[in-house]
């Protein structure tokens, strides 16, 4: 059994193992394969495991050998399902390795505006601490999250993890989402996506992309929200349209955007969003603790287990 990781980096640039992978066959791993290189590392591979490594059909078709894809994430639109379908290869995702992990990174970017904690170490270090006549002093308006109302789009594993955090803080939560839960806690509201934008002093992006959520968060919502209210994308880039961004971070519609995902990754030096002012960005990482990697390896390796038993989990086809 020839199994190939085309891009395995991201999710393990060396503090995991590859063992209990080895273990199941012939394993070659590839930090990265371009497009160009696929064909000649794949073709005589019955397994293949991709994370962002494209798999469309003009690749699938001269890969006759393939009978099982493993996403290395829980999104899979890297993968031409429909050609996997109509030509039999089953393809497994991850899901559910890392809400927690995920919501964590909402709440760092959340407390940076709030807190402004580098800035102020900063501030310190240069001297400042040290030339005041009085015992504190703080650089940027603080902000108790307490009564503030964090709203959450979508309310799947992260959005769920969200709210709770949400709640622990004693915020008060707003969730817009496709398909309201039959039972939710009661510190949940449901309410329009109007709503949301009209009374939240947070507002956090957990839903999935789709064509319907597609520049979900426009021009139009940016003027529906608080002037002094901030978003934050752990989700995917183009849920939000960068341009109409850009023009209420500069025209002080809202207070302020906490970026971890772009339309484009990596992004151009020159991106229009980099020299806007009150935004900051973590470079897709929400996902990537230690233990949210090791979580969602542990769980691709068990989709292959059961594939080769016969009995495939976590199947998209």
């Amino acid at each position: 059994m020839q199994i190939v990781v085309l891009d395995g980096y991201t999710l393990n640039p060396g503090d995991l193992d590859w063992k209990p992978l080895k273990s199941l066959g012939e394993v070659k791993i590839y930090d990265r394969t371009p497009q160009e290189k696929i064909i000649k590392r794949a073709k005589d591979a019955q397994i293949i495991f991709t994370n962002k490594t494209v798999l469309n059909e003009k690749v699938l078709s001269q890969l006759p050998e393939v009978k099982y894809i493993g996403v290395l994430a829980t999104g899979y639109n890297v993968v031409d399902i429909s050609y996997c379908k109509k030509h039999k290869i089953i393809v497994t995702n991850v899901p559910g390795y890392g809400p927690k992990t995920v919501a964590q990174m909402v709440f760092a970017h959340i407390l940076e505006f709030t807190n402004h904690v580098y800035e102020h170490h900063l501030s310190v270090l240069n001297g400042e601490w040290s030339q005041k006549t009085d015992f504190c002093y703080w650089k940027y308006p603080l902000i108790e999250l307490s009564n503030k109302t964090l709203g959450i789009i979508g309310y799947g594993q992260i959005g769920k993890e969200v709210a709770l955090l949400g709640h622990a803080f004693g915020m008060n939560i707003l969730v817009n989402t496709r398909t309201v839960p039959k039972t939710a806690p009661n510190y949940v509201k449901f309410v329009s996506l109007k709503k949301l934008a009209n009374e939240s002093d947070f507002i956090s992006l957990n839903c999935p992309l789709t064509p319907t959520t597609h520049h979900l968060i426009n021009k139009n919502f940016f003027q529906q929200m608080k002037q002094s209210a901030f978003i934050i994308n752990c989700g995917r880039g183009q849920l939000i349209n960068e341009k109409d961004l850009k023009y209420a971070l500069e025209t002080k519609q809202i207070a302020g955007a906490g970026i971890d995902v772009l339309s484009q990754e990596p992004p151009p030096k020159n991106h229009p969003l980099f020299k806007c002012p009150n935004i900051h960005f973590t470079p897709h990482i929400a996902w990537a603790t230690k233990e949210a990697r090791q979580r969602l390896l542990n769980i691709a390796i068990e989709n292959l287990r059961a594939f080769l038993k016969g009995k495939p989990i976590n199947v998209i086809t």
